[in-house]
C-alpha cells in the first residue's frame, strides 16, 4: 500500500489450524486480546488479529479520513491478502469495522461473527428511551473528554466497558498509557456509531452481508447491546443472535471457553 500508516499496521497469528480467521479487537485493546480464544482453538483455526490504528503496535491514526473507515481499509488490505475466503470476527468497535468489511467484500468472507457491536444508532432509532439512559450514564465520561482529562475519561470508560480486573490503579503504567493513547481516537467515531453517517441502517444497505452471521452479546452487559444485535440481525438475510447469560461486554476475553464453543458450533453449521 502506498499509505505508510496502513502498510505499517501490525498483525499477529494464533494457532495453526486449517480454518482461516481474521479478527478485529475492541477499542483500547490490541490483537493480543484474541490470545485466549486463539489458544483454545489452536488446532482448528489460524486466527490472525490486527492492531487497529492508535492501538498496540500499529501507528497512530494520522487524522486523514475518519477513524472507523481507516481501520476498515486496514482490515480490507489484510483480507485481500488472503488466498481464499475467511471467517471474520469483530468485537465492540471492532465489530462495527468488521461489519463494514463484510459489506465491502462479501465474496472474501465465509462467515461473520459480531460480538457486541457498538452501533448505538440502532437503539437511538428503535429503543430511544433505553439509549438515552445509556447516554446519560456516559455523560461524565464525555465531560471529562471535553475538559481534556483524557486519562480520567479512560479510567471511567474502562470501568464501564472493561472486565473490571485489574483495577486502573493496579494496571502497569505501560498498559494505562496504551489505553489512554487509544482513547484519543474513540470520540472521533461518534457520527459513525451514534448517527450512522455511513448509512448501514438504510433499507437494503446490509443486503450484501449475505453470508451466515452470528451476533453475540452478554446477558450482564449494557441492556442496549442485545437490542442492537436484534436490530442488526433483522437487516441481514442469514443472521442469528445469541446471548451468553453470565457474560458482560468483554465476553471473548472473560468467557473465551464459552465463546470458542459457540464459534465451533456456528462454524460447524449447528447454530
Amino acid at each position: 500500500m502506498k499509505d505508510g500508516s496502513l502498510s505499517a499496521v501490525f498483525s499477529r497469528t494464533f494457532g495453526a489450524g486449517p480454518r482461516r480467521v481474521l479478527a478485529v479487537h475492541c477499542s483500547l485493546a490490541h490483537s493480543g486480546a484474541w490470545r485466549g480464544l486463539g489458544d483454545i482453538l489452536k488446532d482448528e483455526v489460524t486466527l490472525r488479529g490486527f492492531d487497529m490504528l492508535s492501538h498496540g503496535r500499529s501507528p497512530d491514526w494520522d487524522g486523514r479520513g475518519d477513524f472507523q473507515t481507516r481501520n476498515v481499509e486496514a482490515g480490507l488490505a489484510l483480507l485481500d491478502s488472503e488466498a481464499s475466503a475467511v471467517d471474520l470476527i469483530g468485537h465492540s468497535f471492532g465489530a462495527t469495522v468488521a461489519l463494514r468489511m463484510a459489506q465491502a467484500r462479501p465474496d472474501k468472507i465465509r462467515s461473520l461473527v459480531l460480538i457486541e457491536p457498538v452501533l448505538f444508532a440502532v437503539t437511538r432509532l428503535e429503543a430511544p428511551e433505553l439509549q438515552a439512559a445509556l447516554e446519560e450514564e456516559e455523560a461524565p465520561f464525555n465531560d471529562l473528554l471535553r475538559a481534556g482529562e483524557v486519562e480520567q475519561a479512560t479510567r471511567l470508560f474502562n470501568r464501564m466497558w472493561g472486565t473490571g480486573k485489574p483495577k486502573w490503579a493496579d494496571m502497569p503504567e505501560q498498559a494505562r498509557a496504551s489505553m489512554v493513547r487509544g482513547m484519543k481516537a474513540v470520540p472521533m467515531s461518534f457520527e459513525a456509531l451514534y448517527l450512522d453517517d455511513k448509512g448501514l441502517l438504510k433499507p437494503g444497505a446490509l443486503d450484501p452481508v449475505a453470508m451466515p452471521v452470528l451476533l453475540l452479546s452478554g446477558g450482564a452487559s449494557q441492556p442496549v447491546m442485545s437490542l442492537i444485535n436484534e436490530g442488526l440481525a433483522r437487516r441481514m438475510p442469514r443472521a442469528n443472535t445469541r446471548v451468553v447469560p453470565e457474560a458482560g461486554h468483554m465476553l471473548p476475553i472473560t468467557h473465551a471457553g464459552v465463546t470458542a464453543k459457540i464459534l465451533d458450533q456456528f462454524w460447524g453449521g449447528k447454530e
